[in-house]
């Protein structure tokens, strides 16, 4: 199985618990790419969907589960929907359908693709949002929404804030995902 791993806005491979997954998942035989994406500090998913699909070191096919954190999460989306194969599994942690809920300067250029739902679902097998109650940032709607457009699973997790060590020091690892990759590759 493969396996990549995308951060999200102002993010890196290196920080919460994106080295830790891809550690793990690398001990049970998983190939797992996890790229520094391009100008994180004001990401477009254009250019991140270019750059993943130029950039990735193995074929995306049904032997790949790609998972992203918040905008990570929705690049996870567009690349699915650009996918020439199918994929074996998106996972979507802490994403958003839009930047209007979040005035936040780093994230005007991001939705310079439109999404495009039917596309997203012809291209995967199974696709997974998972989104905390208490997320600060990240409205429940979001969640729901993008999984319903998606005939996704929702999986709601208490009290995990936006998954991140910024706001909760238990992302440095995040186990119950793992959980859930090892289940979508079986």
């Amino acid at each position: 199985m493969k396996a990549i791993i995308l951060h999200g806005t102002e993010g890196s491979p290196t920080e919460n618990w994106f080295g830790w997954l891809k550690e793990e998942l690398e001990k049970t035989g998983f190939e797992v790419w996890a790229p520094q994406l391009p100008n994180a500090d004001k990401p477009s998913l254009k250019e991140w969907t270019d750059f993943v699909l130029k950039n990735c070191p193995f074929d995306i096919d049904e032997k790949t589960i790609l998972a992203g954190h918040s905008s990570g999460g929705i690049l996870v989306l567009t690349v699915l929907q650009e996918l020439k194969k199918k994929a074996r599994a998106g996972i979507c942690v802490a994403a958003f359908k839009d930047n209007n809920f979040l005035k936040w300067e780093a994230l005007t250029r991001l939705f310079d693709v439109d999404l495009n739902f039917e596309e997203i679902k012809k291209h995967v097998s199974l696709l997974t949002f998972i989104q905390s109650d208490d997320d600060p940032y990240v409205p429940m709607e979001h969640a729901k929404f993008l999984a319903s457009k998606t005939n996704g699973q929702l999986v709601i997790m208490h009290d995990c804030k936006h998954f991140n060590v910024g706001l909760d020091p238990r992302f440095t690892k995040f186990p119950e995902l793992l959980k859930i990759i090892k289940e979508k590759a079986e």
